[in-house]
């Protein structure tokens, strides 16, 4: 890993407390101080906003307001529309990771082919494009 992790924040997005809690265990052991937990996608926007993290882990099923729609959201607001986003769903049809895409999604990831390996690694390589950037 070319990145140091302290030196990123990153927003895990996800309605499921114990998803979210393993995802933010994971990174944590990864070396990744900042971690904001969010479980819905109101809440979410409002974290992102406030804290404008490096990257998103951004689930697709969120109540109060879909994952498509804070996609949306994002890529409309000139401040926040850089931040790359990794989807974790269930949501696992063609139409909807290329929807997910067309909206800005960088990288989908669909959670029954998960494993915490997998969701490092692109955490990792997405960081690591961010710093070269």
């Amino acid at each position: 890993m070319n990145i140091k992790p302290q030196d990123y924040s990153i927003i895990v997005v996800e309605d499921e407390s114990f998803l979210s809690k393993i995802l933010a265990e994971r990174l944590n052991d990864e070396g990744f101080k900042k971690i904001i937990v969010a479980s819905n996608g109101v809440e979410a926007l409002q974290k992102i906003k406030d804290d404008q993290p490096d990257l998103i882990l951004l689930d697709m099923i969120l109540p109060k307001m879909n994952g498509f729609e804070v996609l949306e959201e994002l890529k409309n607001d000139d401040k926040l529309k850089n931040i790359p986003v990794l989807i974790l769903s269930n949501l696992g049809q063609d139409n909807d990771i290329e929807r997910a895409k067309e909206l800005g999604a960088d990288q989908y990831i669909v959670k029954s082919n998960f494993s915490m390996h997998k969701v490092m690694a692109s955490v990792t390589e997405m960081l690591e494009k961010v710093a070269k950037s």
